[in-house]
C-alpha cells in the first residue's frame, strides 16, 4: 500500500482497540498501554526505521493530546516527554535518531578499504555502539572512538564498548582531521553536510564511510551491500565528483 496508508490504518486500529477496551470497562491505565502495543506491533513490518517510528508514535502522541486531559492528569504525560528530551536533547533532533548498525552490515569493508594497524577510526553518532562493534570485527587493530550527543546513550555505549574511547559531543562540532576513517549512519538530509565536513577536515587518504545513504554528487571508491537494502558507501579523500 502507498505511504502513508499503512500508518493511517495502524493508527485507526490502535484507536479502535482503545475504544473497544474502554467499552468493555477496562481502566485507562490498561487501555492506553494495550492500544500503544497495537501500534508497535503494526510498526514492525514497516520498510524503514523512520516509518516504524511514525506508525508506532501516532497513537500515543494523539492520545496525549485527546485523552490525557480527560482521562489522566496532564502531568502524567510530562514523564515520557522528559525521558525523550533526556535521551534526545533538542540539539540532536536534526540528526538521525537511534538507528543501530545491523549485524553484518559492514562485512567485507576491511577488504575493500584496508587500514594500517593502529589507525584511528571514529563512529560519528555512535548511539549504543552497534557500529563500533561492527567496526571492531573489521578492524581489530584499529583505535576506535565513538562520539554521541545524547548523554545517556554515550554512557550506555561506553559501558557496552569498553574496547573503544567513547565521549559525549556533537559530531558536527568535533574535529575530524585526526581520523583515518569516519563512519556514520545518518539521515539522507544530512549527508550533504557530512560530506562538506569530511572534505574540509579529513586528510588526503582518509575515508568517509556511510551506511545506507550516499553523499550527493560524490563518486564512491567502494560500494558494498552485505545486508540487502543497507548499502555501504566508502569515499576516499579528497572526494571525486560523480561521473555522469
Amino acid at each position: 500500500m502507498p505511504w502513508p496508508i499503512p500508518a493511517l490504518l495502524a493508527w485507526a486500529l490502535a484507536w479502535a482497540v482503545f475504544f473497544g477496551l474502554r467499552a468493555w470497562g477496562l481502566p485507562m491505565l490498561l487501555s492506553l498501554p494495550l492500544a500503544t502495543l497495537t501500534g508497535l506491533l503494526c510498526a514492525l513490518p514497516a520498510a524503514s526505521r523512520w516509518r516504524q517510528v511514525f506508525i508506532a508514535g501516532g497513537f500515543p502522541l494523539s492520545a496525549m493530546l485527546l485523552v490525557g486531559p480527560a482521562g489522566l492528569p496532564a502531568a502524567t504525560w510530562l514523564l515520557p516527554l522528559g525521558l525523550l528530551l533526556l535521551l534526545y536533547p533538542l540539539g540532536a533532533w536534526r540528526d538521525a535518531p537511534l538507528f543501530p548498525t545491523p549485524p553484518g552490515a559492514l562485512a567485507g569493508l576491511a577488504a575493500a578499504v584496508p587500514l594500517p594497524p593502529g589507525a584511528v577510526v571514529l563512529e560519528a553518532g555512535c548511539g549504543l555502539g552497534h557500529g563500533l562493534r561492527a567496526l571492531r570485527e573489521q578492524y581489530p587493530q584499529a583505535r576506535l572512538q565513538g562520539l554521541e550527543f545524547s548523554r545517556p546513550l554515550a554512557l550506555a555505549c561506553r559501558w557496552r564498548c569498553r574496547f573503544a574511547s567513547v565521549r559525549r559531543g556533537s559530531l558536527w562540532d568535533a574535529d575530524w582531521s585526526p581520523f583515518r576513517m569516519v563512519y556514520l549512519f545518518q539521515r539522507p538530509e544530512s549527508m550533504a553536510r557530512a560530506g562538506a565536513k569530511a572534505a574540509a577536515e579529513l586528510r588526503a587518504g582518509a575515508w568517509l564511510v556511510s551506511l545506507e545513504f550516499p553523499v550527493p554528487g560524490w563518486q564512491p571508491q567502494a560500494r558494498l551491500e552485505p545486508v540487502p537494502g543497507k548499502p555501504v558507501w566508502a569515499y576516499a579523500m579528497p572526494p571525486q565528483a560523480l561521473r555522469r
